[in-house]
């Protein structure tokens, strides 16, 4: 008996003593261990080369040409006329897409030809655009508002500040495209069909170049006849007007943010009777809008397009004021002999020069 109650005892302190070191081992997972990352510091993309770093402040700067040689007529009684309407709109574009400024310029060009095929016009004469010509447009005599050409342009561009594309598409016009919003009746009363399709196109096109929205909005223009000549029994006659435009954007100190180079080429043709041969419903496309199109990739000795060489040169005055622009070094036919833009442009630039003073001159 007292050894069945001695066993019983060991047996029981035996269990006591196992449960005792059960609680004292820790349990064994089989769950993964997880680590915590290491905090990252927050990272700051830089623009590729060649791109613009957009911030709160930046705008897109955008340029259009739309050009139209439909009012050309053949000689006859009267001189022949080959007339260009180059319609120019620049603009600068929120990233809301409203419009912050704009510009508006028409380069009216008409060139008189004979009906024995001989050009009639001064060939050395360098056309003024509507802007330019200002009051002597001669517009106040007919409008009804008594304001010129240039005025009413203005108060369009004006109108058109802190609206978007589709607002200013949907200002009403009457059947012959003179606006009859009340806001604008007052000021305007050309019409507007043209500065609308304009508009619409300048912000399709635009892109952020570096300005900003405090910056002002220049436009300049130039235009040529000089390579206009007469027609012979074996070549048909030419009537060309040479435009080449800019938007260029300056800021405080009068340096350029941003700029932008295009250039049309108006060809209208005939024949020694004075009969005009090209087709006047054509397009007039801009250089930059032809692109590889315009041919000149092959007679280049650096081996680029026009489009490409304007805007080498475009992105070559950013950060210059006009001044300096127009102290770049040209050799007697306007090309360049700048060390730093000899590699990158080899067209003529006095033209380009040109217009971006007179950017400067309109800035507003």
């Amino acid at each position: 008996m007292k050894k069945s109650i001695l066993l019983s005892l060991i047996l029981t302190m035996s269990l006591f003593a196992f449960a005792g070191c059960a609680k004292e081992e820790a349990p064994v997972s089989n769950d993964p261990v997880v680590e915590e990352p290491a905090a990252e510091e927050p990272k700051t993309e830089e623009p590729a080369a060649g791109e613009v770093e957009v911030t709160e402040d930046s705008v897109k700067t955008g340029l259009a040409v739309i050009s139209s040689i439909e009012k050309s007529a053949d000689a006859g009684e009267k001189d022949g006329l080959a007339q260009t309407d180059s319609v120019v709109l620049a603009v600068t574009v929120d990233q809301d897409g409203k419009i912050v400024k704009a510009a508006i310029d028409t380069a009216q060009t008409k060139i008189n030809f004979t009906k024995e095929g001989k050009i009639a016009s001064d060939v050395e004469a360098e056309y003024k655009s509507k802007q330019e010509l200002g009051a002597e447009y001669g517009m106040v005599k007919a409008s009804s508002i008594g304001k010129d050409w240039f005025e009413q342009a203005n108060a369009l561009a004006d109108y058109m500040v802190g609206k978007t594309v589709e607002e200013i598409k949907a200002i009403p016009v009457s059947d012959t495209g003179v606006p009859t919003e009340a806001d604008l009746t007052s000021s305007v009363t050309i019409k507007i069909n043209g500065y609308v399709a304009a508009v619409e196109k300048a912000v399709e096109n635009a892109e952020f170049l570096g300005a900003t929205k405090n910056d002002e909005l220049g436009l300049g223009v130039v235009t040529t006849i000089s390579k206009s000549k007469d027609a012979a029994a074996d070549t048909e006659g030419l009537a060309q007007a040479y435009s080449t435009f800019t938007v260029t954007t300056f800021d405080a100190d009068g340096k350029i943010t941003s700029s932008i180079i295009d250039a049309s080429q108006s060809n209208i043709k005939f024949d020694t009777t004075g009969k005009i041969t090209t087709d006047l419903t054509a397009d007039v496309l801009t250089k930059n809008e032809l692109g590889d199109d315009y041919g000149m990739k092959k007679a280049s000795k650096i081996g680029k397009e026009w489009y490409e060489q304007a805007k080498a040169f475009a992105d070559f005055v950013v950060g210059k004021t006009a001044e300096e622009v127009t102290a770049i070094a040209v050799d007697a036919e306007g090309t360049t002999t700048d060390a730093d833009l000899v590699s990158s442009v080899t067209i003529g630039i006095d033209a380009f020069q040109n217009i971006v003073a007179k950017a400067a001159a309109s800035a507003k």
